[in-house]
C-alpha cells in the first residue's frame, strides 16, 4: 500500500468519474477534511458541475456511491454541499503504519541526482557571533539537512569577512590599547577578545570626532578626518602591501578568532565542507571585470572606474571596480562564485543572507546572466528577516549585541531551572544532567528561530522559547522523551511492537496519528521546495500534539486486547522515529529521557 493515500483515493476518483459520466478530469482538489466534518479527505466537486451538468451535491452523492462501492481504501461517504467527505478503511490504515513503521529512512527522498551548495553564517573576524548570526546559521544548516532529505548531494559553505576596514578597526584600538593582552590572559574567548577592541575604537573615534566638531570642523569631515579612522585606513593599505607587521598582527588576531568561532559553531552543532576565506577571494574577480570590459557587458568613466548599466533590470548603474584599480564587494563576490563553481560545479548556489542584502544579490546575479555564466540562472538568495529583541535593535560596534555564546549561557540556566522545578531529573547523573540542558536550550533556541517563516522578521524572547508547553523545542523534545519511556516500558515487558494486517478497529485518535504520520514525507518535499524549516517545525509540533491527545485518551499498556496494546507501541515508535527525524532536519536532538 503506497503511503500517499491521496495517490490511491485520486485513481479510484478518476475511474468513478470515467464510470459514471462517462468523460475524464485532468485536474480536481483533494484535500483534508476540515475537523467539524466526519471524514479524512475531502474531494470539492464544484468544478465539475459545468462539465458534468449537474449540482454539485449530486456529483458528490453519486462519486461517493461509486466509491463505498469499488474503493479499497474508502470506508464510508457523506456529502456537505459541494464537499464529498470520505472515511478511510481501517485496513488501509494499517497498511501505511506498517509501511511507515517498516521504513527505516522514513522522511527521507530517494537520491535525485542534483546537487546543491548552501552558503551560510558569513561572519566578520572583528566581533563574536551574535544572535542575528544564529538565526543565519540555524537558517543554514536546516535548510542544508532538509535539501539532503530531499536527495539533493549537498555542499555547505561559509565566506569569512576576514579583511576591510572593519578589521584593521579591532587591529588598530589593540596596537594602541592591548599591551599584548592574550585570550589567555584575558580569560576570553578570541572572537570575544576581537570584539572587545572593536567597541573600544568606536568609542575613541566618536570622542575624537566630537572633539573636532567642538573646533568647528562640520560632523561629515571630522569622520573622515579623525586620526584614528586615518590610521585605520593606512593599517588596510599596509595589509594590502603585505607589510610583515601588520598581517602578523591580523593573523594572530584572526587565529583567535577562528578558534572562538570553533567552540560556538561546536556547540551549536554548525559545521561547514568548505571555508573560503575574503582575503583569498577579493582579488578574483579583476580577471572577470576585464574579460566583461572585452565583452561590452561593462564600461569605464573617466575616472577609470568600471560599472554596469542594470536599467533594464530596473537596478540602476552599478560600479564594479574603483577608479584606482581596487575591489568592491561585488567584484569579489563574482569571483568567488565563480571559484566555487570551479571547485564543486553544483547544479544549484545558495546563499542564505539576510534581507539587507535583497539588492546586493539582484545585482551579482543580473551581472553573472549578462556575462553568460552557465550557472548564472540556478543562484538563489535565501532572503530572511532581521532579528529584534524586546529591547529593541543590536549594534555590534555599541556593544549592544546580544552574544551567541552568552545567549546560549543564559538558556541553559533557564532549562536547568524550569528543568528542577518540574522535580524529573533526581535520578540523573550531574554530567547527564548539563547535556539535558545544554540539548534543551539548544532545542530551545533552534526551534524559536526557525519555526517563524525565514522571510519574516521576528522578535526573539529567550524566556518564551524555553517553554515546556505550547508551540516550543522543549514541548516537542519532551513528548519525544515520554514516547521512549513507554518504549523502554514497552520492552522491559516483553511487549513487541506489531500491526496486525486486518481486524483492528482503529480508534479516531490512532487515525488522527497515522494519518499525519503518512503526510511527513510530503511535508519534507514542500518545505525543500520552499527553503522554509518553519514547515517542519510545524509538522513535528502537530505530530506531537496528535499523540498527547492519543496518550490522553487510550490506555497503551492497560487495555485488555493484547493486539491493540502491540498496535499502539508500534504506533508509539513511529512517532518517536518520525519526531526524531523531523526535529534533526532543524539540527535538534531530542533526549532519550527528561
Amino acid at each position: 500500500m503506497s503511503l500517499t493515500i491521496e495517490a490511491a483515493l485520486k485513481k479510484d476518483i478518476e475511474t468513478a468519474i470515467e464510470a459514471c459520466f462517462q468523460t475524464t478530469v485532468e485536474e480536481f482538489v483533494l484535500q483534508p477534511t476540515k475537523k467539524e466534518f466526519e471524514g479524512t479527505y475531502t474531494f470539492v466537486t464544484f468544478a465539475l458541475t459545468k462539465a458534468l451538468r449537474r449540482s454539485p451535491v449530486q456529483i458528490g452523492q453519486t462519486i461517493g456511491e461509486y466509491l463505498a462501492a469499488h474503493s479499497q481504501v474508502v470506508k464510508g461517504f457523506n456529502v456537505v454541499q459541494g464537499f464529498l467527505n470520505l472515511t478511510i478503511e481501517d485496513e488501509t490504515w494499517l497498511d501505511v503504519l506498517s509501511a511507515i513503521h517498516q521504513d527505516a529512512d522514513y522522511g527521507t527522498l530517494p537520491a535525485n541526482g542534483q546537487s546543491v551548495m548552501v552558503e551560510f553564517s558569513s561572519p566578520n573576524t572583528n566581533k563574536p557571533l551574535h544572535l542575528g548570526h544564529l538565526r543565519n546559521n540555524c537558517l543554514g544548516d536546516s535548510v542544508a539537512r532538509i535539501l539532503k532529505a530531499n536527495g539533493y548531494e549537498v555542499i555547505k559553505t561559509c565566506l569569512v569577512n576576514d579583511r576591510g576596514i572593519h578589521i584593521c578597526k579591532s587591529m588598530l584600538a589593540y596596537q594602541k590599547l592591548g599591551n599584548g593582552e592574550t585570550p589567555a590572559s584575558a580569560g576570553l574567548k578570541g572572537d570575544h577578545l576581537a570584539g572587545k577592541y572593536y567597541v573600544l575604537f568606536d568609542k575613541e573615534y566618536k570622542k575624537q570626532i566630537a572633539q573636532l566638531v567642538a573646533e568647528g570642523m562640520s560632523e561629515e569631515e571630522a569622520a573622515k578626518k579623525a586620526p584614528w579612522i586615518l590610521e585605520a585606513q593606512d593599517l588596510l593599505i599596509q595589509w594590502e602591501k603585505g607589510e610583515p607587521e601588520t598581517v602578523a598582527l591580523w593573523e594572530q588576531m584572526n587565529g583567535w578568532v577562528y578558534e572562538g568561532f570553533q567552540k560556538t559553531y561546536d556547540s551549536m552543532g554548525i559545521s561547514f565542507d568548505k571555508t573560503y576565506y575574503e582575503s583569498d577571494t577579493y582579488l578574483l574577480g579583476k580577471d572577470i571585470i576585464e574579460e566583461g570590459l572585452k565583452k561590452g557587458v561593462f564600461y569605464k568613466k573617466e575616472d577609470n572606474s568600471v560599472w554596469i548599466d542594470l536599467t533594464e533590470e530596473g537596478l540602476d548603474q552599478k560600479l564594479v571596480l574603483r577608479g584606482n584599480g581596487t575591489s568592491v564587494y561585488i567584484t569579489q563576490d563574482l569571483g568567488t562564485t565563480e571559484l566555487k563553481y570551479s571547485d564543486f560545479h553544483n547544479d544549484r548556489y545558495m546563499w542564505v543572507v539576510g534581507n539587507e542584502q535583497d539588492y546586493h544579490f539582484n545585482v551579482l546575479f543580473a551581472i553573472l546572466k549578462r556575462l553568460g555564466r552557465p550557472y548564472a540562472d540556478e543562484c538563489f538568495h535565501l532572503s530572511y528577516g532581521m532579528v529584534d529583541l524586546p529591547s529593541g535593535k543590536m549594534k555590534s560596534r555599541e556593544g549592544t549585541v546580544v552574544d551567541a555564546d552568552d545567549l546560549l549561557g543564559q538558556m541553559a540556566q533557564t532549562a536547568e531551572n524550569r528543568t528542577r522545578e518540574l522535580g524529573k531529573i533526581e535520578d540523573f547523573a550531574s554530567e547527564e544532567a548539563q547535556n539535558l540542558y545544554h540539548l534543551l536550550a539548544l532545542g530551545a533556541l533552534k526551534y524559536f528561530l526557525l519555526k517563524v517563516d525565514p522571510k519574516k522578521r521576528m522578535l526573539f524572547n529567550p524566556e518564551e522559547s524555553i517553554d515546556f508547553q505550547g508551540h516550543t523545542g522543549p514541548f516537542i523534545q519532551y513528548t519525544y522523551a515520554r514516547v521512549r519511556s513507554i518504549l523502554r516500558k514497552a520492552e522491559a515487558n516483553a511487549l513487541a511492537a506489531a500491526i496486525p494486517a486486518e481486524g483492528y478497529e482503529i480508534h479516531p485518535a490512532e487515525q488522527d496519528v497515522i494519518f499525519h504520520l503518512s503526510q511527513y514525507p510530503v511535508r519534507v518535499m514542500s518545505a525543500g521546495q520552499e527553503f522554509s524549516p518553519a514547515l517542519i517545525s510545524l509538522y513535528a509540533y502537530e505530530l506531537a500534539k496528535f499523540y498527547n491527545q492519543f496518550y490522553a485518551e487510550l490506555s497503551i499498556f492497560s487495555d485488555p486486547d493484547p493486539v491493540a496494546v502491540q498496535f499502539r507501541v508500534a504506533l508509539s515508535d513511529s512517532v518517536a522515529k518520525t519526531i526524531r527525524h523531523a526535529m534533526g532536519l532543524l539540527g535538534i536532538e531530542v533526549p532519550e529521557r527528561m
